[in-house]
């Protein structure tokens, strides 16, 4: 009997999600035959069907895999000596994904598609509620560590940080000239901002409390 190398295995498996990700991106689940899929990916029919059932598991397998990356990101991030950094990190290397024109052509297939399927729904839900948990608990982190404004819920914290990743996406789909890179700079100092703690205030001489506006340096 063939031995199957595992490293090859998972290798050949990703390459097919990441060709069938492009496919579904561009002509949506209902519209791509499981033939396009094996053409992108350069593999026949009865290939794909050695890893992947039918088309409805293709689809969900990409989404597996965005859960096992994210949970890679999470535990790398957490490495980080550094929450502040490692919260910047979490939303740069989301982000990057996201503001891809394809990538948000995905994201708005599978919106669809999860309003059709409950067990999907469940599995992009968890998904998120995973980047989420692994956000709040960097943001208690930075929190303990003085690098945020400690008067601020970690949690809802978290959620908005993932709102704030999520929201380009729309922007990208309707301009195709949005420079990626530009929008990620843009973001990281609105979260900056917000997040980080003020400068102690040293009230004036008639004893009057004025807001400068400035942050503590990062």
């Amino acid at each position: 009997m063939r031995t199957v190398d595992p490293a090859k295995h998972e290798a050949k498996r990703r390459a097919i999600l990441d060709a069938a990700a492009g496919c579904f991106a561009m002509k949506g689940f209902e519209k791509t035959t499981t033939a396009e899929i094996c053409r992108a990916a350069g593999i026949s029919t009865g290939s794909l069907f050695h890893y992947f059932p039918n088309k409805r598991a293709v689809f969900v397998g990409i989404f597996e895999q965005d859960g096992d990356e994210t949970a890679a990101l999470l535990a790398a991030a957490g490495e980080i000596e550094d929450p502040w950094e490692a919260i910047l990190h979490v939303v740069a290397q989301v982000s990057e994904q996201l503001l891809q024109p394809l990538a948000a052509k995905l994201v708005l297939e599978v919106a669809a598609q999860c309003s059709r399927d409950a067990d999907l729904a469940r599995l992009v839900q968890g998904n998120d509620r995973a980047l989420r948990d692994g956000l709040t608990d960097l943001v208690k982190g930075a929190v303990e560590a003085g690098r945020i404004d400690p008067g601020l819920d970690s949690k809802t914290v978290a959620s908005w940080l993932v709102a704030l990743v999520d929201a380009p996406l729309s922007r990208v789909i309707l301009e195709p000239d949005l420079d990626p890179k530009a929008e990620l700079a843009v973001m990281k100092e609105l979260i900056a901002r917000f997040l980080r703690p003020v400068l102690p205030i040293s009230p004036p001489a008639d004893g009057r409390l004025v807001d400068t506006g400035e942050i503590s340096p990062g």
